[in-house]
């Protein structure tokens, strides 16, 4: 009785694998369907995978952003508690400036004072003022004459007026009265000097005014917004 012989891989006959035996067959089908799912599993799952990565790092950035506003929510409430306690202090602040109404008294005040001290006041003229939005400022043009202690002497009395003065100064020049005669001359301690420029001091805006000036700067915001 004859034995079927094996037949190796090298005699296949790839122009005819019809004539292979079963289990050849069986094998090249399985090798060509792996090829075939390996194939497809590259090219649909390749940007999928990029695709994967990208919303994984969506996904931290969005759990960070929301952790962080999580954290401000968590103190918004201290936060708007704070603000309100800072807004009521400044109110307080500003009500220790003058008032609309003891403004003139004000200025006569420091033109008293100046007086006071020894001070000649050559020019002392209060300027329009100018509202802000919680507070005017008055410019005053002058020019004094006086010694270095007069002027110390005045700063201070200023200071213990009983209202709160905040004064600030611009272009000021400040040099000795005979200056332009004798440009050497030095600044002594007895020497007449003199101080020319401009002070600005402030006032706070009552509720009228301070209402008038929120609807002015609505009024200017509109506009620019519609341009």
């Amino acid at each position: 009785m004859s034995q079927k012989r094996k037949m190796s891989l090298k005699e296949l006959d790839f122009n005819n694998t019809g004539a292979w035996p079963r289990e050849f067959k069986i094998g090249f089908c399985v090798l060509v369907g792996l090829l075939i799912f390996g194939l497809l599993w590259w090219v649909l799952t390749r940007d999928k995978g990029d695709e994967l990565e990208a919303l994984e790092r969506t996904e931290s950035e969005l759990r960070a952003d929301f952790e962080t506003k999580q954290g401000r929510a968590a103190n918004l409430e201290p936060l708007k508690q704070q603000l309100a306690q800072m807004e009521q202090q400044l109110q307080q602040m500003l009500r220790q400036l003058p008032s609309r109404t003891e403004m003139p008294d004000l200025i006569v005040d420091i033109s008293q004072t100046a007086l006071a001290t020894g001070i000649q006041n050559e020019l002392f003229q209060p300027g329009p003022e100018s509202p802000k939005e919680f507070y005017a400022e008055k410019p005053i043009a002058l020019r004094m004459v006086g010694t270095y202690h007069q002027f110390g002497a005045f700063v201070s009395g200023v200071a213990s007026l009983p209202r709160v003065v905040i004064m600030t100064m611009h272009d000021i020049q400040l040099r000795p009265k005979d200056a332009a005669n004798n440009p050497a001359a030095g600044i002594r301690p007895n020497s007449s000097l003199e101080l020319a420029g401009t002070v600005k001091t402030y006032r706070y805006l009552d509720e009228d005014e301070a209402a008038a000036q929120e609807a002015a700067a609505a009024a200017t915001a509109a506009a620019g917004g519609g341009l």
